[in-house]
């Protein structure tokens, strides 16, 4: 079995650089390049040489075991994570097949979630167009890229994405390994994406949803009655800040009017204000169907239509994710409005639970809406 001791040497070999590798990155941020360009050869090496050889081997019968193809795969798709480089494959269309931990850390999207969805969905919307363009220059054979992009996770921090072709295992089509680097000037300012503990977590995110229900039912029940504009001024200045970047409040179904809108300092309030409602499809389709919704990273920079300069307010917002639900008392109800929350930056999404609780209180909102100063006996 000369052959297969051979190929036995060359993982041990490639093994002990991996480890090299990992204890590279306590090096200067100006030698971050000639190890991104070592780790780039390696992972080249696995795709190139120890991988085909793999193949042959099992083709040859030489490996007939089925116990041990099974912990070479599990040892490769082991080095793929363990790499000390943000690392991901994805195809010609930019969908992520895989996502390693360091990927993880530095765009702050667990794996499970970026599988299926296109990696541009984490970038910012200036940078989607270009980082396609060069990957389907890439998987169609035109030679390796490099570019810099801007994550939705930092959009501050400039971050270079070094794309090479991959043809994984007898696939037929090519894939396209992307690896992601803070370049050299921020190559400190990684954001660390570290969870508290589950249940300490749980128990403060459902504390902070209550505290938020009880202030919303303390400024709905001391809004004046019968003033519709001071109800959502009252409902929106609750959600703003502590919940919400951006807060949008349209009255009316049939014909919306937009009332309120508060956003960070600085922000194209004005802008967003004199909009016209009609012309925001999220907004028309929530006060039509009645029908919440919350998007992530959300693709369509037309969903929430263009401000009164002209540009995407989704762009122009720096939106990472969103909620619109309607303001109706009841399950296919009257809608008295329609509420529109934003976050931006590197804030952390709206989750369902609190897509749910925006849901409850949508409804107090709508019920607040509909109450009227009822005439004194005589």
């Amino acid at each position: 079995m000369p052959q297969m001791e051979e190929f036995g040497e060359e993982l041990a070999d490639f093994l002990r650089r991996v480890a090299e590798l990992k204890s590279a990155r306590s090096v200067p941020a100006g030698d971050l390049g000639t190890v991104l360009d070592a780790a780039l050869f390696e992972l080249d090496h696995v795709a190139a040489q120890l991988w085909p050889t793999f193949e042959r081997l099992a083709v040859n019968g030489q490996w007939d075991d089925s116990t041990a193809d099974r912990d070479e795969q599990r040892l490769l798709r082991s080095l793929f994570q363990r790499m000390p480089l943000p690392v991901a494959l994805v195809d010609r269309e930019t969908v992520v097949r895989r996502m390693n931990f360091a990927a993880t850390g530095l765009t702050g999207v667990r794996a499970g979630y970026a599988t299926g969805r296109p990696l541009t969905g984490f970038l910012m919307h200036a940078d989607r167009v270009a980082f396609r363009t060069q990957t389907a220059a890439v998987a169609r054979g035109e030679g390796d890229r490099s570019l810099n992009v801007h994550l939705q996770q930092s959009p501050g921090t400039p971050v270079r994405a070094t794309l090479t072709a991959l043809r994984p295992g007898a696939e037929p089509r090519t894939a396209v390994l992307v690896v992601l680097q803070p370049t050299k000037d921020h190559a400190q300012q990684r954001p660390s994406v570290q969870g508290p503990a589950p249940d300490l977590g749980e128990a403060s995110r459902h504390a902070a949803q209550l505290d938020l229900m009880d202030a919303m039912t303390t400024a709905l029940l001391s809004a004046p009655a019968g003033d519709g504009a001071a109800v959502l001024e009252a409902a929106a200045g609750v959600l703003h800040g502590r919940f919400a970047d951006w807060v949008i409040a349209d009255a009316g179904a049939a014909r919306l009017r937009r009332t309120t809108v508060l956003g960070p300092p600085d922000a194209p309030v004005a802008d967003v204000l004199t909009q016209d409602p009609a012309a925001c499809p999220l907004v028309v389709e929530a006060a039509r169907g009645g029908a919440a919704s919350l998007q992530v990273r959300p693709e369509d920079p037309d969903a929430f239509g263009r401000d009164a300069s002209g540009a995407h307010v989704l762009v122009r917002a720096e939106v990472t994710s969103l909620l619109c639900v309607p303001l109706t008392a009841r399950t296919h109800g009257p809608v008295e409005g329609v509420l529109t929350l934003f976050r931006s930056g590197a804030r952390l999404a709206f989750s369902m639970a609190e897509a749910r609780a925006v849901d409850v209180m949508s409804r107090h909102i709508a019920l607040a809406l509909r109450r009227r100063v009822r005439p004194r006996p005589s």
